[in-house]
């Protein structure tokens, strides 16, 4: 991983910025004719929860049932979305699954001045309460009745995010419906915020999975509210080059075969120690019983705790499209504008495809719920 790398994957403002920076030269990639091998390169987050499918279908090597034989999968890292998105524009990453603010981002970088690089939104991986929108708080902190008496108790406080990302989102979405405002909110990476929390120079912070979890579990802060207190959605997107949507509908249609056999897989609790087996051989640094208790584990519903820790939509439907509608209008409306416009392009979301997989499987969306568990049931 390279400096510049590691940068903008622990500052997701950077990583946006970068989005939203001078274009990039578009490279077409020529994927070659139906039926033939397929060489695919996958940007992929197993450091953020909500897009461990991509967790799956690489460490069950799922692809392989559904491409054509000789193809093969590469399977690169990026701590942040925009990294991923960054690399498709210039096509040195073909699929990727990341969060739902860079893949909004994604859909405008065809724009001439953006890159000139059609990539589309063909598949949700899942979308929460609980997995981006997590208000942590100092320890010392008073004991709150519930997520919005925590909210309330910031005002005058000193708050923090990574601004530009979907906890930036969250974050003002919750103060302006608690009415406070905070005696500061700064735009803070994960780095800065661990950090911060363990000095005692933070109030409270924005973050998400598993990083919340390790947060806590380390003792450096605790859980105070999430979307459950303020019916406030997040989500993971997989995008994809239009390139290889147009030339080959069959690796197309094969990719999204292997997602649902992923979503299918961690939506039932009986892999839930596989799972973790899997995130914690493709992460650093992490505990299995954190990586576990991130997608899986209960919290207290005074904290922000909820029954579903995650819904495996697999379509964009209309609890994700509502999601979309909201975030893109948030991109638009920062200085920046990441987002080009307040809606999503005309033909940025293309999940015509994931709704022939799932129908010809005869299912519906959402193709699972993962109910959370309690934390003695770890294994």
């Amino acid at each position: 991983m390279t400096k510049l790398t590691r940068t903008l994957a622990l500052c997701p403002m950077l990583a946006i910025g970068a989005l939203a920076a001078g274009p990039a030269a578009h490279a077409a990639s020529d994927f070659g004719k139906k039926g033939e091998p397929v060489k695919l390169v996958i940007g992929y987050q197993p450091y953020y929860t909500e897009s461990w499918s991509g967790v799956v279908v690489n460490g069950k090597e799922l692809w392989k049932k559904h491409l054509p034989a000789g193809s093969t999968a590469e399977f690169q890292i990026g701590l942040q979305g925009a990294i991923i998105v960054n690399a498709m524009t210039g096509e040195k990453q073909h699929i990727g699954y990341v969060g739902d603010m860079p893949g909004i981002v994604a859909t405008f970088r065809n724009l001439p001045d953006r890159g000139g690089t059609d990539i589309r939104i063909v598949a949700a991986l899942g979308t929460s309460k609980q997995q981006c929108n997590i208000f942590l708080v100092r320890n010392d902190a008073p004991q709150f009745k519930d997520g919005q008496e925590a909210v309330k108790w910031m005002a005058g406080k000193d708050t923090s995010s990574p601004h530009g990302s979907c906890t930036d989102r969250f974050a003002r979405l919750a103060f302006k419906k608690a009415g406070i405002e905070p005696k500061s909110y700064l735009n803070q990476n994960i780095e800065v915020i661990t950090t911060n929390f363990r000095a005692g120079k933070l109030d409270a912070a924005v973050i998400w999975e598993p990083t919340a979890t390790k947060i806590v579990q380390a003792g450096l802060a605790r859980r105070a509210a999430s979307g459950e207190d303020f019916d406030a959605l997040d989500g993971g997107l997989m995008i994809m080059l239009n390139d290889l949507i147009t030339q080959r509908p069959d690796v197309h249609r094969g990719w999204l075969e292997a997602e649902l056999d992923a979503q299918l897989f961690l939506g039932d609790l009986k892999n839930a120690t596989e799972v973790s087996q899997m995130a914690e051989k493709q992460t650093e640094q992490i505990d299995r019983k954190v990586l576990w208790a991130s997608l899986y584990g209960e919290n207290p519903k005074s904290a922000g705790g909820g029954d579903v820790r995650m819904q495996l939509d697999f379509i964009v439907n209309d609890r994700v499209q509502s999601l979309l509608k909201d975030a893109t209008a948030f991109l638009n409306g920062l200085s920046n504008k990441p987002a080009a416009a307040p809606t999503i392009r005309e033909g940025g979301v293309d999940d015509a495809m994931a709704r022939e997989v799932l129908k010809a499987r005869g299912l519906s969306s959402p193709v699972g719920v993962i109910k959370a568990q309690p934390l003695a049931s770890f294994k």
